[in-house]
């Protein structure tokens, strides 16, 4: 281990993004956290969306959500139980809380207002001992989506298999692109991933093929299928992966994680800081 080299280094932000609702956006940002933190690294997912269910999904009853992602915004500040524990030691959440669902509007008048969520990532110490922090963003490109744009360094853009499923994309990717020449040069796509995949349909395999020829690299080398348990374990406040591990869908993310971990590079614990 080379200390001087060991410093603590930013963590890396990814936002899960896509106008489109019902296209496993907030599966993807839970168990993609989910996967993460059980390969080892420290995991914070920020629920962005006022409907909260990525919170649901992780067991934070909505009686248990104050001081969440509205106060970190507007406040630039969280509250001093804000980042919660999972059923996963190495993931937390931050939630969405019944008063996110103003913020919209709220933050129309405010200076900056683009860059809220960025500002208060950068300045509170809090966030410094995360790995990876997962922003789960609400359907639309509104303001809410656009602080977690500004804040990234990466976009996933979950993709259905399904007709029309490429409609749409382009006006994400030139929000991405306007955001980048506007707002936050280092933001780039970092994946497409395909999901609800369904190998006996024709449609997901001519969606992929579609997706593929146009995006290219872009698109994950991972599928996920659709799977019953994915769809059950939000109902358990717990993500696929620990609600059951061995199912399909389960495996995906899994294999999901392994792919940003190589993709983006991502160090683990203990090779941060190490020769050769």
């Amino acid at each position: 281990m080379n200390t001087s080299a060991a410093a603590i280094t930013k963590p890396l932000v990814l936002a899960v993004a896509n106008q489109k609702g019902g296209v496993g956006k907030t599966t993807t940002a839970v168990n993609l956290a989910a996967a993460l933190a059980n390969a080892g690294l420290a995991v914070l997912l920020i629920d962005m969306d006022p409907q909260g269910n990525a919170s649901t999904g992780l067991g934070i009853s909505r009686a248990d959500r104050h001081g969440g992602t509205y106060n970190l915004l507007m406040e630039g500040e969280l509250a001093g139980d804000a980042l919660r524990p999972t059923a996963l030691p190495n993931l937390s959440l931050i939630a969405s809380d019944s008063d996110l669902a103003g913020a919209e509007i709220e933050l129309v008048p405010e200076q900056k207002r683009e860059f809220r969520l960025k500002a208060a990532l950068t300045a509170l110490p809090a966030f410094a001992p995360f790995r990876v922090i997962l922003l789960d963003c609400p359907p639309g490109l509104g303001l809410l989506t656009l602080n977690a744009l500004v804040a990234s360094g990466g976009v996933i853009v979950p993709l259905q298999c399904e007709f029309y499923a490429l409609e749409g994309i382009s006006s994400l990717m030139h929000t991405i692109e306007a955001v980048r020449r506007r707002f936050n040069p280092g933001l780039r796509l970092s994946g497409i991933l395909l999901t609800m995949f369904d190998r006996r349909n024709s449609l997901s395999g001519l969606v992929e093929k579609d997706a593929r020829d146009h995006f290219g690299d872009w698109v994950f080398d991972t599928t996920v299928p659709r799977n019953i348990r994915v769809s059950e374990a939000p109902s358990h406040g717990l993500p696929v992966i620990v609600y059951d591990p061995k199912s399909a869908g389960a495996l995906s993310y899994t294999d999901l994680g392994a792919e940003i971990l190589r993709k983006e590079k991502i160090a683990m614990p203990d090779q941060v800081g190490t020769d050769g």
